[in-house]
């Protein structure tokens, strides 16, 4: 198992709206980033943990966990002429866009970012690397199991599921 950071701006799906989705599931779509891509193509499972992370907002944090729901699919949105992640390149034959489905688990409190770099333990994590903009990253089991046991207060850190 593996765990990932997946950053959403709230207006467009927030962690309130995939727990209100009649399944509790959306696809991660609009992705258009070759690196977060090639995470969700090569690396993601399900299973997978996940950090739902608001992003572009007045106060971006992680606001819940979620899980990889399924397997990597060719992005519907790469197609659609009148879709902002419309892609004129990309063919049903040979998209180059791809994206996962993922579940509702549970809505946190917010961990905001000046609450996880106050943390030595989180020091290295991708998303509080100066510059970084990646919208999917890697989160180290340890991380995760600092942020869901230690700061989410989880008792057993498989309750996540």
């Amino acid at each position: 198992m593996r765990f990932w950071l997946m950053k959403s701006e709230p207006d467009d799906v927030s962690i309130d709206d995939l727990a209100g989705r009649p399944d509790q599931t959306v696809p991660w779509y609009g992705v258009r980033n070759y690196q977060a891509r090639n995470f969700m193509r090569d690396s993601m499972r399900v299973g997978d943990g996940v950090l739902f992370y608001h992003s572009g907002c007045a106060e971006p944090g992680i606001a819940g966990i979620a899980r990889v729901a399924g397997e990597a699919y060719p992005d519907e949105t790469q197609f659609d002429p009148a879709s902002k992640y419309f892609d004129p390149k990309a063919t049903r034959e040979n998209p180059r866009w791809m994206h996962v489905d993922v579940a509702f688990v549970r809505k946190t409190r917010l961990l905001g970012l000046s609450e996880l770099r106050s943390h030595p333990e989180l020091e290295n994590m991708r998303v509080l690397a100066r510059g970084n903009r990646l919208s999917i990253t890697p989160v180290e089991p340890g991380e995760w199991r600092f942020i869901v046991g230690h700061l989410l207060g989880a008792t057993d850190l498989q309750d996540w599921k």
